[in-house]
Formats: C-alpha cells, structure tokens, sequence
C-alpha cells in the first residue's frame, strides 16, 4: 500500500509540473530570397525573447510563387508568408489566405502602417496582408563626376529638365563615362523606378481599382519622351536596351553612371560593398517638380486555416514594435510604421531617411494579374517599355500594351 501511494503522489507531482505552462508552439514562415539578411535576424531575436517559436524557410525567389501556390492547394503550406506584395491580391482572390480584417484593425498603430501595402492586401474590402518589409525608389547619383563635370555635387535633379541636363553635363566627361542608366528590358525595374515620373506628373497606368489601363497619357508620353532623348544622345550605355534587369544596380556601383532610378537598398549595398562611391539621394521627380515612388517590399499574410495563427500574430507584433522595426531597419528594410520610422533609422545613414519619407508617398499598381501584366518578361509593359524606349514605334507600342492589359485585366476576376 505504502508503494502504491508512493507511486500516486510520484505521477501526480509529474502531472502537477505542467499545470498552468502550456506547451510551446511553433509556426512555419517562408520568406522570398530578398529578404534573406533581415529575416533570420528578426526571427531569432524573437525566438530568444518568446516561448513560442518561428521556423524560418528562405525559397529562392523564382520559386516562392509557384511553390506557395502548389503548397496552399495541396494543403502543405507554411502558416504564414513574407510575400511581395504585388501577388496579394492574387492569392486572396484565390481564397488561400487568411481574413485579417479584424485583428488588422484592432492594432493601435493600424494607422501608421504603410497604406500601399494596406491597400494591396485588400481584396473587396477585406484584409489579407499587412506591410512586413518595404522598398523605395529613389534617384541616386555620383558626387564626383557631378564635381568633375562642373554641377554642383551636393544638389540632385529635381525636374525633368535637370536629370536630362545634368546627366548630359557628365557625359560629356567622355571615356567610359555614362550620364544615364537603366535597366532597359526588365519590366519589374522599370514599374519601381519609370512609373513613379509618371505619378509625380498627374498620371498613372492603372486606375485605383486596377479595373483599367491609362497607359496612353500625356504623363506617360512625356516621360518616355525623356529616355528616349537621352537614348538618341548617347547618354546611356548600349548594354541597357537588353539588360533584363542584372546590372539594375551594378552599373551605378562601377562608378561611371552620373544618374540612375534605384531603390533604397542601394544604399546599404553602396555602403557595404561600394564604399568609395560617394553618391547623393534624392527623390525620382515630376516633370516639373514634386516627387512619386513605388512602394515595394512584402506583405505578411497568413495562410487560410492554419492552427497556429496565435503565435504568427505574437511574431508580428514583435515585428511591429520599435526593437522589430529597428532590426528590420539595420539588414535592409525601410520601416512600414511611419509613427516611429525616424527612430528606428536613427542611428544608421541620413540618406534612409530620404528614402522613408519616399516610402510614406509609395504607390503600388493594384491588380489581381500583376504579374501577367508588368512582371512577365511577354507581358504588355515590358514588351512596351524596350519598344518605346528604343524602337521605332512608339505609338503603336503604347496602343498594343493598351489593348493587351485592358483584355487580360478583363478576364481576371476584380476587385
């Protein structure tokens, strides 16, 4: 009997041990290859101040998409997902992500969050995806050649006039000196760099709802009327009319290039790997002035029924608080809570700053078929912008892209 007891109140203390301390938790997150230097530091900053934890899975970039998409029909996909947020309302549209509306709403900083991001992760009137990481464009250039070529090296183009003028100023430095660089036949380059000349005008490719194509405008004629010129001047390299995208950034960083459409995370590659560039930051303007930018970067969205849902929250959160931004901020993210980006950039680059205040304007195309129209290497836009920018027919290019986005936008399902 004595042994019996004994043996009861052994079991008893062991099930005690664990009255009142739930198990820990943990929820699978994927992330696209860009954001491979920020996101194991956010995780295991969380993973060492909380319970619960976050597996990470890093997908190379050309697969997340498509892996995603197999993985949420075949029930096998992560909980939840930094994802570009141009395929937002696609996967919403799907019915494979996550109604957030709710719990969206009730954070007390719901406001500060970056609204190109709120709005593509809408989808008839429903919250899918919240802003996670963020990207701007910005127009950088090179103080010495600007020295070299007699302007003023501190002073970037703040009108179109100015980029043309200025960008004509160093090339005529001669040698292997280029006044202009773009990526010519990429068309995800040029929606985050070109279309933001075009909203600084009063214009735009796409209507709010992304239900219609505005591609023939003034605005739009105007500002290919500038490359162009620049292309017939010689002011950019020959490489640019077939480059899909692989020297976007690495052509400024050869030190040759005066000017240049980029992103803000230019800024941190320039000052890691390029440290004897020295370079200015400004804002990509309106013909005659003002300033637009894309804003790009990822939405974090949940998958549709996933168990763990607490603990992606939990991780959002941290995400969300100053430390999340701050880390976020340090490995190559711009805030997304304007409430407290000045802090979380306050000890790195002034020239962030600039790119913040890019963000807080950011615009993103909205579109169930992002990626059939803009991204797609056959797609209409990046079919047009090589045509236009280098081609014979400008007219004709602007009025097939036309046609095409408004009859793939047609049969896709809308907002």
């Amino acid at each position: 009997m004595r042994t019996l007891i004994a043996r009861l109140a052994l079991t008893a203390a062991v099930l005690g041990s664990g009255l009142g301390a739930a198990a820990a938790d943990t929820a699978n997150i994927w992330v696209r290859a860009d954001g491979s230097n920020f996101m194991p530091r956010i995780v295991d900053a969380y993973n060492k101040a909380h319970k619960d934890q976050i597996k990470l899975d890093i997908i190379p970039n050309a697969e997340i998409i498509p892996k995603y998409g197999a993985a949420a029909a075949g029930g096998t996909a992560p909980d939840a997902l930094s994802l570009d947020l141009i395929y937002t309302p696609s996967f919403a549209a799907a019915g494979q992500l996550e109604d957030i509306t709710d719990w969206a709403k009730s954070l007390p900083y719901f406001a500060s969050l970056s609204p190109a991001h709120v709005k593509t992760g809408t989808y008839k009137d429903h919250i899918y995806g919240l802003p996670f990481s963020a990207d701007a464009s910005v127009l950088i250039w090179n103080k010495k050649l600007f020295k070299q070529a007699g302007l003023d090296p501190e002073k970037g183009p703040t009108n179109w006039a100015e980029i043309a003028a200025d960008a004509e100023k160093v090339n005529a430095l001669g040698g292997n000196i280029k006044g202009f660089y773009f990526s010519g036949n990429c068309g995800g380059c040029n929606i985050f760099t070109f279309t933001p000349l075009i909203w600084a005008s009063g214009g735009d490719i796409l209507s709010e709802d992304g239900s219609k194509a505005t591609l023939d405008s003034p605005q739009l004629r105007g500002a290919i009327d500038l490359y162009r010129s620049m292309v017939k001047k010689d002011l950019v390299p020959a490489g640019a009319q077939t480059d899909t995208g692989a020297n976007f950034f690495a052509a400024f960083a050869a030190g040759n290039i005066g000017i240049s459409p980029s992103g803000a995370f230019a800024i941190g590659a320039l000052n890691t790997q390029y440290p004897n560039v020295d370079y200015g930051v400004t804002f990509l303007p309106g013909k005659d002035g003002g300033w637009s930018s894309f804003a790009g970067g990822d939405n974090f969205v949940v998958t549709k029924g996933t168990k763990k849902l607490a603990v992606v929250k939990e991780f959002l959160d941290f995400a969300y608080s100053l430390e999340g931004q701050t880390i976020l901020a340090k490995y190559g993210s711009l805030p997304v809570r304007g409430d407290i980006a000045k802090d979380a950039l306050k000890d790195l680059d002034p020239r962030y700053q600039i790119a913040a205040e890019a963000m807080a304007k950011g615009k993103t195309p909205y579109s169930v078929v992002f990626n059939d129209l803009i991204n797609s290497a056959n797609g209409p836009w990046t079919q047009m912008i090589n045509e236009v920018f280098f081609g014979d027919d400008v007219d004709g290019a602007i009025a097939n892209a036309q046609e095409t986005m408004q009859s793939i936008i047609d049969q896709a399902p809308q907002k």
